[in-house]
């Protein structure tokens, strides 16, 4: 057992990951990670192209109606405006005691609508103990929900273009497109997993993709920051890929990345179980459902997409190709921890102060450095 490794205490899993010893090989796994969000999104666009989404009022029109009903319930609520004559209702509790149904009437005539709507009111006051009166009424156009959804896309296409031009400036073109598609892969995640489901979509939906496209993105830059750090420092040191360069950093960044994650999934998560199923506003469930499902999707694709593909471009240039060939001559593909590395790099300058050249020596525990006398100068 060599020096290194006895004066390293023995620590779990968790132990290993908050103490900066994990050596997890992101980029040579990169297929399984890349497999999961394959067979994920191919479900949800067969499902998009067999049953496509559960819209709500908002896009695809229709009409509402609201009462206050503390003594019912949400299965109750439905039988009855079923029983009137309402196809398909959809029925909300909103905050503790009022309830609202939605369905989609405008295939019937003007007049038939006007009746259906006073018979579900009716029915509706009678179950909830009040008067006609008290149900509230409204009508929304498809035109309306048109409008909403090419505001949403022109929003999400200005999003995107920012994010490239901005990440581009940045760092580099490339670090751009794997986040861009890391943002892709976060959508096309979480509007599959709507259809897959049956989710209802609404504009509480659209606004909690767009914050989970930032989260992401934020994540994401963390990481990439980390790599740009060590490609101007460690990686220098030709005793490292690329690729192994860009698992030293997700190592480096893994900790935080799983606190980071945990911090915002864990109050969505709150949210949407207790106050969406337990005490029933069911209005939450829209917009926590969707955070819920992003958060868990960005927090995935910034460990196991992004960086990965990243490096998989990286590695295609000549300068990163030969150096891999370099690295593989002198004995080949090495996972550092984020502890390796930090001695690695205190090494290096400790050699550099010294006035010696250093060179790597690959040993059981890792990358050692060798001290080596440097030849005196000719005069």
């Amino acid at each position: 057992m060599s020096e290194a490794a006895a004066s390293t205490p023995a620590y779990g899993r968790f132990g290993r990951l908050y103490h900066g010893l994990t050596t997890v090989d992101f980029v040579g796994r990169r297929r399984v990670w890349f497999s999961v969000s394959l067979v994920i999104i191919v479900a949800g666009l067969v499902s998009l192209g067999v049953r496509g989404f559960n819209l709500g009022i908002d896009f695809k029109g229709g009409s509402s109606w609201e009462v206050l009903a503390p003594h019912t319930t949400v299965a109750k609520m439905q039988s009855t405006v079923a029983a009137a004559g309402l196809t398909n209702p959809t029925v909300e509790k909103l905050g503790s005691s009022t309830y609202q149904v939605t369905a989609d009437i405008n295939s019937l005539s003007a007049s038939a609508q006007t009746d259906l709507t006073n018979k579900v009111a009716h029915a509706m006051a009678t179950l909830a103990g009040t008067t006609f009166n008290q149900v509230s009424t409204a009508t929304v156009g498809p035109t309306w929900g048109g409008q909403i959804t090419n505001r949403a896309l022109e929003a999400l296409i200005i999003f995107f273009v920012a994010v490239v031009v901005y990440i581009s400036l940045r760092f580099e073109p490339k670090m751009a497109v794997a986040a861009f598609l890391a943002m892709l892969h976060d959508l096309l995640v979480t509007v599959g997993v709507y259809s897959i489901f049956g989710f209802q979509i609404t504009p509480d939906t659209v606004i909690a993709i767009l914050t989970i496209l930032g989260y992401s993105l934020y994540d994401t830059v963390v990481v990439f920051d980390r790599v740009r750090d060590n490609t101007n420092g460690i990686l220098k040191s030709g005793d490292l890929t690329y690729s192994d360069m860009v698992n030293l950093s997700m190592n480096q960044t893994l900790a935080r990345s799983i606190n980071t994650s945990l911090v915002a999934i864990m109050p969505v998560l709150s949210v949407l179980v207790v106050g969406a199923y337990i005490l029933g506003a069911t209005t939450l469930q829209d917009y926590g459902l969707a955070l819920f499902v992003g958060l868990m999707s960005g927090a995935y694709s910034s460990i196991f997409i992004a960086s990965p593909l990243l490096a998989v471009m990286k590695e295609r240039e000549q300068r990163y190709r030969e150096l891999a060939q370099r690295v593989t001559a002198r004995g080949g593909h090495v996972v550092l921890s984020a502890t390796s590395a930090a001695r690695l790099s205190a090494s290096t300058t400790a050699a550099a102060v010294a006035g010696v050249a250093s060179t790597p020596v690959r040993t059981g525990a890792g990358t050692a450095i060798q001290p080596r006398a440097r030849k005196p100068k000719r005069r």
